[in-house]
């Protein structure tokens, strides 16, 4: 049975918010965790409108922090489901910083999130396919697969010789290294 298809573009959450006192560490920076929780926020909203279920946080990916965000920044979230699996779907998010009175604005934060739409006694229930359109939306669908294993091998819940999607990574780059040059 064919599962229904939904762009990915449905799925984009925007969301703003303004760092308080109360959300930053002594050196008056968004505290992390602060952070962790907004990122959470947005990508649970992108994987519901994707999925129209309840969805649960399953993994979060490598969290990068390259800027420290100021007490009294805005602070603003996109997220949106990069490609779906049977139950799971990968939420892409980029974090932006915005100081208003100065005019600058800065990428701070990405990561991937997955998600896994549950029924309402908690178990997994079917989501839609994500249909890319853009070529942004496809490259990162397209990475989505090799994400996804790196996750489960990581997580051990698949072995590494059954990761193919990475094992042709590594190929590539063998043979890639393999064609180079000697000496160069």
């Amino acid at each position: 049975m064919l599962r229904k298809q939904k762009p990915v573009k449905d799925s984009f959450v925007r969301m703003t918010e303004l760092v308080l006192p109360n959300d930053t560490n002594t050196l008056n920076n968004l505290m992390g965790g602060r952070m962790m929780h907004l990122m959470d926020v947005a990508a649970a909203i992108s994987a519901q409108r994707h999925s129209n279920r309840i969805v649960v946080t399953a993994s979060v990916d490598n969290v990068s922090f390259r800027e420290g965000i100021k007490l009294g920044s805005v602070v603003t979230l996109e997220a949106q489901v990069t490609r779906s699996f049977s139950s799971s779907m990968e939420v892409h998010i980029d974090v932006w910083a915005e100081d208003i009175p100065s005019g600058t604005k800065v990428k701070s934060n990405e990561a991937f999130f997955t998600f896994v739409a549950v029924d309402q006694s908690g178990r997994p229930i079917d989501v839609p396919d994500a249909t890319p359109e853009t070529p942004e939306e496809v490259a990162l669908y397209d990475g989505a697969l090799r994400r996804r294993q790196l996750r489960l091998v990581l997580g051990g819940r698949m072995a590494p010789q059954d990761a193919t999607e990475l094992k042709a990574l590594f190929d590539l780059v063998a043979q890639a290294a393999d064609d180079e040059p000697a000496g160069s």
